[in-house]
């Protein structure tokens, strides 16, 4: 298929199939006239890149999902190398919530003191 109807298909723009391309994610034939020619398999490929950007993955966390479906398998998270980086993405997010839980208790702390002040504010003129 050609890069519009991947593109269409996908949900995405024949330009965001060209960096995925030069990214090494997408892959493509070239036409005698230079036509990019898409295998159905590829409409896969992108829609697992859509999902992972989606979940806040970078693109080079992206690659081990690509490859596990490139090799066969019916999902692009089976894989070990997937797994490993999945693994590190749920760390990183316990760790940013835990880093928003305590922004958030201080924040309760503060509007606490706020509002058990017996005086208002004083504002100078």
């Amino acid at each position: 298929m050609l890069i519009g109807e991947l593109a269409e298909l996908a949900g995405t723009s024949p330009r965001t199939l060209r960096y995925y391309e030069e990214h090494g994610l997408v892959r493509a034939r070239r036409d005698a006239n230079g036509y990019r020619q898409y295998d159905d398999g590829e409409l896969r490929v992108v829609h697992e890149i859509r999902t992972r950007l989606a979940s806040g993955f970078a693109l080079d966390d992206i690659r081990p999902f690509v490859a596990c479906l490139r090799a066969g398998n019916s999902a692009g998270h089976v894989c070990p190398d997937a797994v490993a980086v999945l693994r590190r993405r749920i760390a990183e997010v316990d760790d940013y919530l835990g880093r928003l839980t305590e922004v958030r208790e201080r924040l309760h702390d503060q509007l606490s003191q706020a509002l058990e002040q017996e005086s208002p504010c004083r504002m100078r003129p």
